[in-house]
């Protein structure tokens, strides 16, 4: 079993920064593409950023220019970093990991293994 374990997540004003980790842990005998997701209050999960075992990056549009996901030394490791921050991303974001990244990336179907989430608050 993969476990996803995310921080980073906090409470910081509109125009401010964030960056959020995620480390995946147990089974990682494979490399995976990961991606993140959130979900705001009353909202459905929604897709935000992936990235590809070849490095490849994929964003929803609202985010794209503001936030920016890689990976670190370790390959099972992924940051979001995120710029600019809106009282509309105020969510709960999750990472999630899977052996094979389709062209359908943005899909929670996709992901194989999901963090617990880490709490991001924008406030005005």
């Amino acid at each position: 079993q993969v476990q996803l374990d995310e921080s980073g997540g906090g409470l910081v004003q509109a125009g401010s920064s964030l960056r959020l980790s995620c480390a995946a842990s147990g089974r990682t005998d494979s490399s995976y593409s990961m991606g993140w997701f959130r979900q705001a209050p009353g909202k459905e999960r929604e897709f935000v950023a992936a990235i590809s075992l070849g490095g490849g990056t994929y964003y929803e549009e609202s985010t794209k220019g503001r936030f920016a996901i890689s990976r670190g030394n370790s390959k099972n490791t992924v940051f979001l970093q995120m710029n600019s921050l809106k009282t509309e991303d105020t969510a709960v974001y999750y990472c999630a990991a899977t052996t094979y990244l389709s062209s359908d990336y943005s899909a929670e179907q996709t992901y194989d293994y999901w963090g617990q989430g880490t709490q991001v608050t924008v406030s005005s």
